[in-house]
């Protein structure tokens, strides 16, 4: 899988992003810190808003970035985007009102909701072929996984010998050599091709219409729910299960929270081999189904009151979740390139991005919600019952005939269009086959074959 970063502009954006999601772990814990200087016993209630503003900056802002992208040259949104983030973090250090932190988190985030869009959609165009690509989705989901583990250590370590303050130009460093490793990378050179069309609200909303306009992608939307009721209830009560429900010491809740991000980048790692020989539906609704599974194992822990079982049982169980998610959301990056055209691509991974946290900004008060009103045991019903409906509805929205090459014939395009490499010439078009696709060359159901360029 470390073949991938022989290709030096991976390679720079790769770490690039790997120390931005170290700085940005950095920026969490030292958030934390100051939002108790600032509120005391409150703090918990101005982390909670913090993280609602974050999810609301997400959904927001990534649609209307995926809009005007084309417009921007993908090195200056980036690196602009670093720098606005490194600006807004060298600011939070010298704040003393709860307001202004949440300015600030909304400003730091929506630079965020700018870049990792922008990186997911030209990471196709650095990596063409299918296998780096996939390797590519693989190291990401690592990246994720690992600064998840390592910037909470990395922090307390530094926090034994400094302030927390000092984390926040940790996070300033951190960006900024995000911002010189993108000026670095040599990026791939692509032909200039057309937004989408219409006024700002359909620009914005292009990706969205995607979504809803195909099949697989459908299908998508509703794993994103799947996999945002299972994070929820891992992120909400790991700390609830280890300290009230098994009694157990501090450090442990880190040893819960290892365990899922080692499930997940177990499955990180084997995923790339098994895509190459099973089909993406195939793997996505198995990871999707085995998550019922994993909450009625966690029903069977929460309901137990007593046993020294419970706590093996307890990381299996996130374990198990985290490697579930993982076979989830590893190749959704294959989905979308192989569902939108060059023009699209941008607003179809903004609206990944929007939509897939617009789920989180779902699940993630409702666990809260259910767990302090109603109990850990009915909080995983609950999380386990959308999973169920969403797992269902996903198997159901995903024909499998979308994992088959389907022979069709193009009418009005050029011979020398790129979508037609590979085709041969028919009367009245020219003919080829792949997988079924959703964007302005492959109309279905009442509009198929109409237009130019329309397959029939």
């Amino acid at each position: 899988m470390l073949s991938v970063l022989r290709n030096r502009t991976y390679r720079h954006l790769f770490a690039a992003q790997v120390i931005a999601l170290v700085g940005t772990g950095l920026a969490t814990v030292a958030l934390g810190l100051l939002a108790y200087d600032i509120a005391g016993p409150r703090a918990g209630s101005v982390l909670g808003t913090a993280l609602a503003i974050k999810m609301v900056a997400y959904v927001a802002i990534a649609p209307a970035i995926g809009a005007v992208a084309h417009r921007i040259p993908r090195r200056a949104l980036m690196v602009g985007s670093d720098l606005a983030r490194a600006a807004v973090a060298l600011t939070l250090p010298f704040v003393d009102q709860v307001w202004q932190v949440y300015v600030l988190i909304f400003a730091l985030q929506a630079a965020s909701a700018s870049f990792t869009p922008t990186f997911q959609a030209l990471i196709p165009d650095v990596l063409p072929g299918e296998r780096d690509y996939t390797q590519a989705l693989s190291m990401s989901r690592l990246a994720y996984d690992l600064e998840s583990l390592f910037s909470p250590a990395l922090a307390a370590a530094l926090l034994t010998f400094t302030t927390y303050n000092w984390l926040f130009l940790g996070t300033v460093g951190g960006f900024l050599a995000s911002a010189t490793l993108v000026v670095s990378a040599v990026l791939p050179k692509t032909a200039a091709v057309p937004g989408p069309g219409g006024g700002v609200y359909a620009k914005a909303s292009a990706g969205g219409r995607l979504f809803f306009r195909i099949p697989r992608l459908r299908a998508l939307l509703c794993l994103n729910l799947a996999v945002a009721a299972a994070s929820a209830l891992v992120t909400v009560h790991t700390v609830v299960y280890v300290r009230d429900h098994l009694s157990r010491p501090t450090g442990d809740v880190a040893f819960a929270l290892g365990a899922y991000g080692a499930g997940s980048m177990l499955v990180a790692l084997l995923l790339p081999r098994v895509l190459d020989h099973v089909a993406d539906r195939t793997v996505m609704l198995a990871g999707a189904l085995l998550l019922p599974v994993v909450f009625a194992a966690a029903g069977v822990i929460t309901a137990a009151t007593t046993g020294g079982w419970r706590w093996p049982a307890l990381l299996g169980t996130w374990a198990a979740f985290g490697a579930a998610c993982s076979t989830v959301l590893t190749p959704t990056g294959r989905l979308i390139r192989r569902s939108a055209p060059p023009e699209e691509r941008a607003p179809a991974f903004a609206a990944q991005f929007s939509l897939s946290h617009a789920a989180w900004l779902i699940t993630y008060p409702l666990a809260g919600w259910a767990g302090a009103s109603a109990g850990l045991l009915s909080a995983v019903i609950a999380l386990g019952a959308i999973t169920l409906l969403a797992t269902i509805s996903a198997v159901r929205l995903w024909p499998a005939r979308d994992t088959t090459d389907t022979p069709h014939v193009h009418t009005g395009l050029d011979a020398g269009h790129p979508h037609l490499t590979g085709a041969h010439e028919v009367p009245g078009g020219w003919r080829h086959s792949h997988a079924p696709g959703g964007d302005g060359l492959h109309l279905t159901g009442a509009g198929a074959g109409a237009g130019a360029g329309a397959a029939r």
